[in-house]
């Protein structure tokens, strides 16, 4: 069976530059919206999941939480208006009306809070498990981080960033739609108790300060995504101290990698203390502006009712109706507690209202801030369908940028694809070129073939290409051009010269990728593993080391010659027809490398 890969890679300089411009840009344009649509279609995949059962349950709860607000607001008013009045049986009667809604309001709250809790679960586990079944597939892991240079550090996207993001998401939804919702209910319930036109006067002085405190609001999407590129770059540096911890300490080193490692984090500190800066005015505006203008504004127009009726001829009709069925002496208490619980009532209102509104601006902020969350994940997924679809980005630079200017022809090779076809049992390369994902034209045409029963051995000095080839025959690198023919990946394993020991028993190293219910699919025994150990002189290591149950940090518990022994083994338990031996044995003694 043929299969043809044509995709073109991206000639990298024009395109990761574009890709650097964009990145850390983010901003509530067309761009996040488009960003917003297609996260969201992941971590909510229909309408009949539980991701959208569990958003209107949430919203239903934030509806009966609004109302409960309103009918506090009216409850506080006659509480405080039977205490002006001196009524201590309708004192004591509101106070028990209040306890009462006490418990469903208390119950709401912690629901909202729990279902906000298990929304950015689902979320994450939504978009986590998304990204895995691509990054996972084929070669993509190895792709993104040797053939792209778009993304650096895919494992702070998926580990952090996409939490990050599956919380901001879940907190915004509720940090808006409540707000939202109680904004509107208030301001008709307002319209009702003020007339229209104090509410439009409000409604006036919110607007323009809302469109003043926009325009001095600083560009946190971009700064948040700079500073996530920032920690995934100082979260890198410890990553690759650690990883080459031994060759660093022979060549004492840790001066250098201290030093770099500081200006990582001197950039790092920097960048979060000019954000904090930025947060301080903003922090001072916001609260003035929400906090006191909007409040005072609100004491006015409450006020302007209880002041109006002292005009002449501006007398409300309800203070007239109560005022004329009043006695002489009770008219004036009572007309007293009717302000007092109008105004405390509206002013309960207002102050909601203006709560509501200033969590609003508080979420515009947040929306900026997620904006840069969301780029960042939906860079990895692009990165993610282009490394699957074969289109990469890789900057050009050095000899690769020389020979590119120099040479059309080696670029054209870059740019191109070859053919890879599924033979029965043979192995060949046909005017296959060797380029290195720098874009260095290591060999412009290779042509061999490899029978059954034939071995080939390929020597030469370093950066010749020796690597480079096993790697496109492996399925790692992608074929440049001409045809290569060879079996099934099934039928060829790839042993490199630092072999991987994964996470688990000793057993599992050897059967590596396979698991034990694979082993017993197989008709493999423990007794059939001990012999395939015996073969590479390491079946002392069972006993050595425990058993074959034990589970120990291998990499560091084994030598480096009994690593590569592990890895021999393995070939011996797959019993593939074509090995590929990448230097395999260069830590192993030669009378063992002889057997």
């Amino acid at each position: 069976m043929t299969s043809e890969r044509t995709q073109k890679a991206t000639s990298g300089t024009d395109q990761g530059q574009q890709g650097a411009k964009r990145s850390g840009s983010a901003q509530l344009d067309r761009q996040f919206f488009d960003n917003m649509k297609r996260l969201v279609a992941i971590v909510i995949p229909g309408l009949a999941t539980r991701e959208f059962a569990m958003l209107m349950a949430h919203s239903c709860l934030l509806v009966f939480r609004t109302f409960l607000s309103v009918v506090v607001a009216a409850l506080d008013g006659q509480i405080v208006s039977s205490l002006v009045r001196l009524n201590g049986k309708e004192f004591l009667a509101g106070i028990v009306k209040w306890m009462a809604i006490a418990v469903p309001a208390t119950a709401t709250n912690s629901l909202l809070n729990y279902l906000q809790t298990m929304l950015a679960i689902r979320f994450r586990q939504n978009l986590t498990e998304h990204v895995h079944k691509k990054y996972l597939s084929r070669n993509t892991y190895y792709a993104v981080g040797n053939l792209d240079d778009r993304i650096k550090n895919a494992d702070q996207l998926i580990a952090v960033d996409i939490m990050k993001f599956s919380n901001s998401l879940a907190e915004l939804y509720s940090n808006l739609a409540k707000p939202t919702l109680d904004a509107f209910v208030y301001n008709i319930q307002l319209a009702k108790n003020l007339g229209l036109e104090s509410l439009f006067g409000i409604m006036v002085v919110i607007q323009l300060s809302m469109g003043m405190l926009r325009y001095l609001t600083p560009p946190f999407g971009r700064l948040v995504a700079q500073e996530q590129k920032l920690e995934g770059e100082f979260y890198f540096t410890h990553s690759r101290l650690i990883e080459h911890a031994e060759e660093v300490a022979l060549y004492r080193g840790h001066e250098a990698e201290k030093q770099t490692i500081g200006r990582r984090y001197l950039r790092l500190v920097r960048h979060i203390n000019h954000i904090f800066r930025l947060n301080v005015f903003y922090g001072m505006l916001e609260d003035f502006i929400v906090k006191y203008f909007w409040g005072a504004a609100g004491l006015v127009a409450c006020a302007a009712p209880v002041f109006a009726e002292r005009l002449p001829g501006v007398q409300r009709a309800a203070a007239t109706s109560i005022d004329s069925v009043a006695t002489a002496g009770g008219g004036a208490s009572s007309s007293l507690g009717n302000r007092t619980r109008d105004f405390v009532t509206n002013r309960r209102l207002l102050l909601s209202g203006s709560d509501a509104l200033g969590r609003m601006m508080y979420s515009y902020k947040e929306i900026v801030e997620m904006a840069g969350y969301a780029e960042r994940v939906t860079d990895l997924l692009t990165v993610l369908d282009d490394v699957g679809e074969g289109k990469y980005v890789k900057t050009r630079v050095g000899k690769s940028a020389e020979k590119s200017a120099n040479n059309e022809q080696d670029a054209d090779i870059v740019n191109q694809r070859g053919q890879q076809v599924e033979s029965t049992d043979d192995v060949e390369f046909i005017d296959v070129p060797i380029v290195s994902p720098n874009g260095d034209v290591l060999v412009r045409k290779l042509n061999f073939h490899v029978t059954p029963g034939r071995h080939l051995l390929i020597v030469g000095p370093n950066g010749c290409g020796k690597s480079s080839m096993f790697r496109i025959l492996g399925g790692l690198w992608p074929v440049y051009g001409g045809t290569v023919r060879k079996p099934s990946m099934s039928q060829i394993f790839y042993i490199p010269q630092r072999p991987y020991l994964p996470i688990g028993t000793l057993r599992d190293q050897i059967i590596y990728p396979d698991c034990a219910a694979d082993m017993e699919r197989k008709g493999v025994s423990d007794a059939d593993l001990l012999a395939i150990l015996g073969v590479v002189q390491l079946d002392h290591i069972v006993e050595r080391e425990g058993g074959w149950d034990s589970v120990k940090l291998w990499r560091d518990a084994l030598s480096g010659g009994d690593k590569q022994r592990i890895a021999m083994a393995r070939l011996f338990y797959h019993r593939p027809r074509y090995a590929i031996m990448d230097e395999c044995t260069s830590a192993v003694s030669m009378d063992i490398e002889k057997i």
